[in-house]
């Protein structure tokens, strides 16, 4: 606990001298500069430039500057561990918070112009007993706007924090570590508001104008509040990114991270996914945290222990993901081919984009394909932590005494799998003559391909050139040549998290290496696509977000794909075969 705590520390206090939270400091300045006169602009009874008033001001503005941290802490703090599920309880959009912020900074920058309205926001945070709100109250009501504006450049532990709060899975643990990251983080915070009320203190002519100093700082706050907005300084926060990831810990410190997570540790972890052969990896995990059945009589739940005698597959899935769709195939024959010598195929479905976790989605998808074994909708990735998985597809193969007896991640080993599967059958049932393998063509890829190459701007790594506006609509134009393995846009897109939504004249343009090329996509409209120069479809996008096809050959080939989107078309995720 210790070593997490230093670390937290150290992880708080890069964070807080990382490029990336540059568009706050200029907020924290002015927040530090701008108080020193009290709220309505004055600095009481006691006249400017009496010794009196040279005493008080030193000490006025380092209270206000402690204020403005102690709410930017406050409020980043409960935030980061319990902001999403604040939001859930509320149902209100997981951005909102972030919106209450801004309309708060413009808020107090209004109160900076307008005093009566400034001593109306600062009145219930002051001190019960005084007559006027002091400067501290203003600067914890401005700390607060700012602690939800705060997004420091995310590492491990950041992310750790992250995790546990939107998991809902908040203990002391982890509120130990995010007091350590808020006190490291709160120290070169504290020394730029510090130093706004130092230069407040110490030049005359600034005391001198104070009120016309505040208008001044108030503007600041509704100027920047706007920019950020409007992700004007987004910029800023992408082109050094969080460069302190490698100072965070050892790999103890990131062990105790992950158990910080929730993901146990059992002993499916150390299990050899590589063996061709039976082994014994321990019990199985029962099935936990499903939110809806599929496939069941009436959609009631399965579980492993009413399932005791019989051989089970555990498959994890989800219906986007083009190296689950060619896996599918040899599950849905595994199931067709031994369901009546007593092999159970359950399928979760753990979700990677947002519009999987829409049962309804899934529920079309998976007939679509064709799934007619029983899915488990695993939305909150309760059932992925219980097999401590990391890994789409991923199998776990459990005998009649309910122990996993053989584990494989992604594609392939279709045939090793299949018999292992007749083996724990023809071993709980020895009487029985367990019939030969499916025969399904195996179309797992070989060689190299292109990696899969996500669109939205959580996980996009190709784009060339490399930076987008965030959520907000833009105008791109491809580069002048397009390297191998790159993507370009040209065009308006509004890229998003998980996805680019094309707007006027959007068009996408690839270079692959593949045999076959997929596209995840979904709103309406249609996309022309074209191969090396010539139009070889158009496509109707409509429904359920789901994947496409655009390109097939004999064999892998390197092209450049280009594609023209109509307005509505949402691209997600590409990926290759």
């Amino acid at each position: 606990m210790v070593e997490l705590v230093v670390v937290g520390i150290v992880a708080g206090f890069l964070a807080g001298i990382s490029p990336c939270i540059l568009p706050v400091l200029p907020v924290v300045l002015v927040a530090g500069a701008t108080g020193t006169a009290g709220a309505s602009g004055t600095a009481g009874a006691i006249a400017p430039g009496s010794a009196e008033t040279s005493a008080r001001m030193p000490r006025a503005s380092l209270a206000r500057s402690l204020a403005v941290i102690g709410g930017l802490v406050l409020s980043f703090s409960i935030i980061v561990l319990a902001g999403s599920e604040i939001l859930s309880l509320l149902h209100l959009p997981q951005d909102a918070l972030r919106d209450a912020g801004i309309a708060l900074l413009i808020v107090v920058g209004l109160g900076y112009l307008i005093p009566p309205l400034g001593t109306l926001i600062e009145r219930p945070f002051a001190r019960v007993g005084t007559r006027q709100p002091s400067a501290r109250a203003g600067g914890f009501v401005l700390g607060l706007a700012v602690g939800v504006l705060y997004v420091p450049c995310a590492g491990p532990v950041l992310a750790a924090i992250a995790v546990v709060g939107a998991t809902h899975r908040v203990g002391l643990t982890a509120v130990i570590l995010t007091a350590a990251f808020a006190v490291g983080t709160a120290v070169p915070l504290l020394a730029v508001a510090a130093a706004g009320g130092q230069l407040t203190s110490r030049i005359g002519a600034i005391r001198r104008r104070a009120p016309q100093i505040r208008r001044v700082g108030g503007a600041v706050l509704i100027v920047f509040a706007v920019l950020i907005a409007s992700d004007v300084l987004a910029g800023l926060q992408r082109d050094i990114p969080g460069y302190s990831t490698a100072l965070q810990g050892s790999a103890k410190v990131r062990k105790q991270l992950n158990a910080l997570t929730g993901t146990p540790q059992t002993s499916l972890s150390s299990c050899n996914s590589t063996a061709t052969t039976l082994v014994n990896c321990g019990p199985a995990p029962n099935f936990t945290g499903i939110t809806a059945w599929l496939n069941t009589p009436g959609g009631q739940p399965l579980s492993l222990r009413a399932l005791r005698g019989k051989v089970v597959l555990v498959d994890f899935w989800t219906y986007s993901c083009i190296n689950c769709q060619r896996s599918l195939p040899h599950v849905e024959a595994w199931y067709s081919e031994y369901a009546k010598d007593g092999l159970v195929v359950v399928g979760v479905h753990t979700p990677e984009f947002a519009f999987e976790h829409v049962v309804s989605n899934v529920r079309a998808q998976a007939a679509a394909l064709g799934v007619r074994y029983p899915v488990a909708i695993d939305d909150n990735y309760a059932t992925w932590d219980a097999y401590s998985n990391q890994y789409w597809p991923a199998d776990y193969l459990i005998d009649a005494q309910g122990n996993v007896r053989s584990v494989h991640f992604g594609e392939g080993g279709y045939s090793t799998m299949g018999d292992l599967i007749r083996q724990l059958l023809q071993a709980a049932r020895p009487h029985l003559s367990v019939p030969g393998p499916a025969g399904v063509p195996d179309k797992t890829p070989t060689g190299e391909l292109s990696p899969e190459t996500y669109i939205g701007y959580d996980e996009l790594q190709y784009l060339d050139p490399p930076e987008v506006a965030r959520d907000t609509p833009a105008v791109y134009r491809f580069p002048t040549s397009l390297p191998l393995g790159a993507l370009g846009l040209a065009g308006t897109w509004t890229d998003h998290a998980q996805e680019a939504t094309a707007g006027h004249g959007a068009e996408l343009e690839l270079g692959f290496l593949a045999q076959d090329v997929y596209l995840v996509l979904g709103g309406t409209g249609t996309l022309d696509v074209s191969v090396d120069g010539h139009h070889t479809q158009t496509i109707d996008v409509g429904g359920v977000p789901r994947l496409y096809t655009l390109y097939q050959a004999g064999s892998a080939t390197s092209g450049t794909l280009l594609l023209h989107a109509s307005p509505g078309v949402q691209a997600y995720d590409f990926t290759f075969g």
